[in-house]
């Protein structure tokens, strides 16, 4: 069985790299620093020095760093993928798929549809049809990363996506949704409504708090009727003891409502929620609140609302 390769071994990236290596696939590693894979290479995991070495040991790479601009700078120049997968290794052996399908590279980052079809046009005609790209964005955050939960949304040619979900349905749910890009639709909407939910968590826990009512007792009673929701469930004890401390940074949001509303403009679709949304998220990134977690929207309210 051909090696998966993954990029980006943060918060998410970690435990999907885990849970792929737990479904008896061979795994090789790339990251900047080394040190903070060691126990997946203790577990059984290979590493690679560069992205080029990477492409050279593997079918399918997955990319999960924070912007695609990351992507971009892994895979395009000397020591790119690319260029791993174009090139012969050391020694004069040929990269390992070069006689069999495509390098399939799964953009597993949030972006936006247009930027990951850019860069699958780009790819595909840099690679001269070697290198394909599938955009596969997940949702669950950390908690669903670690246990093996998380909404993967997938989007590309039928062939390339199908060898995507078999890969990251070891992660959690990978569902096919349509052509390139359709995952950053997906990812956009889901977003929307994420961030709508936290906004309303937060300002109903700061109402409440300020009425005099037991946040936490409000938010238990709260989870078991029409306004629970998988972010009330995760969030409510934040929310009750005011941790903001990080874990999903609330800047992240900023980029993916503007995706979102890249998405409303193409579709002639009139928005009502968006915009405040993005006023809501932009403004306590600029208050200086952006690398918390998204549940800082509480503190940015109560900020807000002492100064009124």
């Amino acid at each position: 069985m051909a090696a998966t390769g993954f990029i980006g071994l943060g918060v998410m990236g970690r435990p999907m790299a885990r849970h792929v290596m737990a479904s008896g696939r061979p795994v090789v590693l790339h990251t900047r620093t080394r040190s903070r894979v060691a126990d997946l290479e203790t577990a059984g995991a290979g590493w690679a020095d560069t992205p080029a070495e990477l492409a050279r040991r593997c079918s399918v790479i997955v990319f999960v760093p924070p912007t695609i601009a990351d992507i971009r700078a892994v895979t395009f120049g000397a020591d790119g993928v690319l260029a791993g997968a174009l090139s012969p290794a050391p020694g004069g052996d040929a990269p390992a798929d070069a006689a069999g399908p495509p390098l399939l590279l799964v953009v597993s980052s949030t972006c936006g549809a247009a930027e990951v079809r850019t860069f699958g046009e780009e790819v595909r005609a840099a690679s001269r049809g070697r290198v394909t790209v599938v955009d596969a964005p997940v949702s669950g955050g950390a908690e669903g990363a670690e246990v093996g939960t998380l909404s993967v949304m997938v989007g590309g040619a039928d062939a390339d996506a199908a060898r995507a979900v078999e890969v990251l349905g070891a992660t959690g749910r990978a569902v096919h949704l349509g052509p390139l890009g359709a995952g950053q639709v997906a990812k956009a909407c889901n977003q929307l409504i994420v961030a709508a939910t936290v906004v309303a968590n937060a300002e109903a826990a700061v109402v409440a708090e300020r009425a005099g009512l037991d946040v936490a007792a409000l938010f238990d009673l709260l989870g078991g009727g029409y306004a629970g929701s998988r972010v009330m469930e995760v969030k409510a004890r934040r929310f009750a003891e005011h941790d903001h401390s990080p874990s999903g940074a609330a800047k992240f949001m900023v980029k993916d409502l503007r995706a979102f509303a890249e998405v409303a403009a193409d579709t002639g679709t009139t928005t009502t929620l968006t915009e405040p949304l993005r006023d809501a998220f932009g403004g306590l990134t600029d208050a200086g609140l952006g690398d918390a977690d998204t549940a800082v929207v509480q503190h940015w309210i109560e900020l807000a609302s002492d100064r009124a």
